[in-house]
């Protein structure tokens, strides 16, 4: 079973940028498609960005051209820079597998707030 501890989050005003990143033990991390998923209070846990165990990229329309993932895979992380950051997304971060592949457990997730 692959576990990930995520991190990075906080409060930040509208308009500017945190980087998450995620921790993955267990499992063969370097073949997993991952993603970065997001659950604002009151509504469904969304998937915002996906990346290959070959580095392909695919972004949620509603982040496109603000979020950036990556990974590492020799020290089995992945990342998430977050720019020009709006209200809306105000939400607990997740990562896990790319989910058209089969989820592993959650782990905590990461609160981030924008907000003035």
């Amino acid at each position: 079973q692959v576990q990930f501890v995520e991190s990075g989050g906080g409060l930040v005003q509208p308009g500017g940028s945190l980087r998450l990143s995620c921790a993955a033990s267990g499992g063969i991390f370097r073949l997993y498609a991952m993603g970065w998923y997001r659950q604002a209070p009151g509504k469904q846990r969304e998937l915002v960005a996906a990346i290959t165990s070959g580095g392909r990229t695919n972004y949620a329309d509603s982040v496109k051209g603000r979020f950036t993932i990556s990974r590492d895979n020799a020290n089995n992380m992945v990342y998430m820079q977050m720019n020009s950051l709006k209200p809306e997304d105000t939400a607990v971060y997740f990562c896990n597998r790319d989910r058209q592949y089969g989820l592993f457990d959650w782990g905590q997730g990461t609160q981030v707030t924008v907000s003035s």
